[in-house]
C-alpha cells in the first residue's frame, strides 16, 4: 500500500511519465483565413492544412485582437491535430 500512495503523490506533483511537458506542444505558423464566434477563427498553416484556433488567454488579457489575413504563430497538441491555439500575432 505504501508504493501505491507514493506513486499518487508523485503523480500529484507532475513528477510522473503520464503528463505532458511543454515540449511536446507542435509550433506551426499560418495566416488567418476567416474570424469565428468565441475567439475562435480557422486558420491556413504554411503546409497547407487548416485549422480552428482558439485564441490564447494572454491574448485575451492584453486585449490583443486578431484580424482577417494576420500572420500567427499556431501550438498544436499532438493528441488533436484539428485544433489549435493562436499564441502570437506577427
Amino acid at each position: 500500500m505504501k508504493n501505491y500512495m507514493d506513486m499518487l503523490w508523485v503523480l500529484n506533483l507532475g513528477l510522473g511519465d503520464n503528463n505532458l511537458v511543454k515540449e511536446d506542444i507542435l509550433i506551426f505558423e499560418g495566416v488567418v483565413k476567416e474570424l469565428l464566434p468565441n475567439a475562435q477563427s480557422k486558420v491556413l498553416l504554411d503546409n497547407g492544412k487548416t485549422l480552428i484556433c482558439t485564441v490564447s488567454g494572454k491574448m485575451r488579457k492584453m486585449r490583443i485582437r486578431v484580424l482577417s489575413q494576420d500572420r500567427v504563430k499556431v501550438e498544436v497538441s499532438p493528441y488533436d491535430l484539428t485544433r489549435g491555439r493562436i499564441s502570437f500575432r506577427y
